[in-house]
């Protein structure tokens, strides 16, 4: 939607400063230009942060269920992949399927450590690739810290909110307060004063 609107204003601006078909197509072609300019390029691919944020947790459940289970990691990520979506999900996925068509695992796993706060996941499915290592019970605490992270982050949210609530309403009954109980008082003596010369 936001590349949209970009393309959408500098069309928008084209015909405004030119008018006409000309200002139009001016519009368009830069329109055209900018749509260019924010897509292209060798960008790393955008992933939603606040819904990979919102995955992770469960992805590590699902992926300590599985392995509990007797699921090897990697058919554990591949399934939890493939059934998770998103960004977590696409790139657990995607890493399984580099492990078992013979990718190294510090190669296939590093998509999953690109997404924010994810890098413990993927050393623990990159250590349990090399060396065997068991990993049911390190995936299910690193879901419950990022859980408790969640947490935190929430509460201090909640905390800025109620902080940021207070300023308003300081400005509303600050010249409430100044005209309903300063300024009578300061004409009152002011009355007083000049009453008595």
């Amino acid at each position: 939607m936001r590349r949209w609107l970009a393309v959408a204003g500098v069309v928008s601006a084209g015909w405004a400063l030119v008018g006409g078909v000309t200002g139009c197509g001016i519009g368009v072609i830069a329109g055209c230009c900018v749509w260019r300019l924010r897509t292209g390029g060798d960008r790393k691919e955008d992933f939603d942060t606040a819904q990979a944020a919102r995955q992770l947790p469960l992805a590590a459940d699902l992926l300590a269920s599985c392995v509990t289970a007797g699921a090897g990691p990697v058919t554990a990520a591949q399934a939890v992949g493939e059934s998770l979506g998103g960004p977590v999900g696409e790139r657990l996925a995607s890493g399984a399927a580099q492990v078992r068509l013979g990718g190294t695992p510090a190669e296939a796993w590093r998509q999953v450590g690109e997404i924010p706060g994810a890098e413990a996941l993927a050393r623990l499915l990159e250590r349990t690739a090399e060396s065997g290592a068991p990993t049911a019970a390190p995936v299910a605490r690193l879901a419950a810290d990022c859980r408790a992270e969640q947490g935190r982050a929430a509460t201090a949210r909640a905390r800025r909110a109620a902080v940021l609530m207070t300023a308003p309403v300081g400005l509303c009954f600050l010249p409430a307060f100044i005209a309903v109980g300063v300024v009578p008082v300061v004409i009152g003596l002011a009355g007083g004063l000049m009453g008595g010369q």
